[in-house]
């Protein structure tokens, strides 16, 4: 059986294939070279940390609640406890007020 050199895999197509014995081992389907393989894994490292960086410096800032606005109280309480605020009106009251004419 004849020498085949060394079998590779390319980093970037994944084709396998022997080096034939040359000195550059350049993939037959993609033409990659792949000496040039640590080259590119360490670009894909370098991205993946500038990645990870950016995403622990994001901060996440917490929702701001709108002026104004009380949060819902834990207990419920009746309506007929409610009061309503001057210069308000109340919904209820116009149903009242037609209901009183009959």
């Amino acid at each position: 059986m004849p020498d085949l050199g060394n079998k590779y895999e390319c980093y970037s197509c994944g084709a396998k294939f022997y080096d034939l014995g040359k000195p550059q081992p350049i993939c037959p389907k993609c033409g990659a070279n792949q000496k040039d393989a640590r080259k590119q894994q360490e670009l894909a490292n370098e991205a993946a940390a500038a990645k990870r960086r950016r995403r622990e410096e994001v901060v996440r800032v917490p929702e701001e609640e709108e002026p104004g606005v009380l949060p819902a109280p834990e207990d419920d309480f009746p309506d007929d406890e409610l009061v309503t605020p001057e210069g308000v009106e109340d919904e209820d009251a116009e149903d009242d007020d037609l209901e009183d004419e009959d």
